[in-house]
């Protein structure tokens, strides 16, 4: 057992972070063999999900994690499940274009006006304060004889 209060306070951090790992890969393993017992579409949908989880909180490396995802892919094909896709939008489209200009040029002229916004306010504040200043002079002197 730890004496050090770095030491005691790691040790439980350790564990409190092997809790969460394990859970993490528990799920994994279940939504795994849930597909597997029964291929769908959600059920592929949802062992990706588990396992892109795992890469994002460093459980899994990537390169884990594709071959893993490969696997289900490969069972599903074998299966006949496709995984249902989702509805992107394109920024080909005609309609998205001239939305994404306006925005840019916003985004170009918003700036500027926040710097004259800023500048505009700390203009009166400068020069109140330096009024402060060259109000307070000293007040009393040493008189040296």
């Amino acid at each position: 057992m730890p004496i050090i209060k770095s030491a005691i306070k790691r040790a439980k951090q350790t564990i409190k972070r092997r809790e969460r790992n394990v859970g993490i890969k528990r799920d994994i393993k279940e939504a795994t063999k849930a597909f597997l017992a029964k291929p769908t579409a959600e059920g592929l949908s949802a062992a990706h999900s588990e396992i892109d989880t795992a890469v994002k909180k460093k459980l899994l490396k990537k390169n884990t994690a594709a071959r893993r995802k490969a696997q289900l892919s490969k069972a599903a094909k074998a299966a006949g499940v496709k995984l249902a896709t989702s509805k992107k939008v394109t920024t080909k489209t005609a309609a998205a274009k001239p939305v994404a200009k306006k925005a840019v040029a916003k985004v170009a002229t918003k700036p500027v006006a926040v710097k004259k916004a800023v500048v505009k306010k700390v203009a009166p504040v400068k020069k109140a304060v330096a009024k402060t200043l060259a109000a307070k002079k000293p007040v009393a002197k040493i008189v040296t004889k």
